[in-house]
């Protein structure tokens, strides 16, 4: 088992879903953060003054997933949050030692 965490644009979080949703994993955590890699921020211009904005807005996605599903779940990622353009984001894949489904006390792969 895997834990797939992807830091993309905000306004990519539909595609990404939809991608995954058609390659048939639904369920995913979701979390607003702000961050910066080579974009380094950019300048905004806010009543006149001119201040620079170093943390940009990003979506992160968490997504537990069996092994045998990891590169499908990776290249669905991939292309739907490419723009080409620098900040697009990153993918981290995490091994899971162990999943517990609270209600049925389901372990494993039969818990995600």
């Amino acid at each position: 088992m895997k834990l797939v965490t992807a830091i993309v644009k905000p306004f990519k979080l539909d595609d990404v879903r939809e991608a995954l949703s058609d390659i048939g994993i639904h369920g995913m955590t979701v979390t607003e953060v702000k961050g910066f890699g080579r974009q380094k921020g950019h300048t905004e211009l806010y009543r006149g003054a001119e201040y620079v904005v170093d943390f940009l807005p990003k979506v992160k996605i968490e997504i537990a997933v069996a092994s045998d599903v990891l590169d499908q779940v990776i290249e669905a990622i991939r292309n739907a949050a490419h723009t080409d353009k620098i900040g697009d984001g990153k993918i981290f894949v995490f091994n899971i030692e162990e999943v517990v489904r609270i209600r049925t006390a389901e372990t494993g792969a039969e818990a995600l």
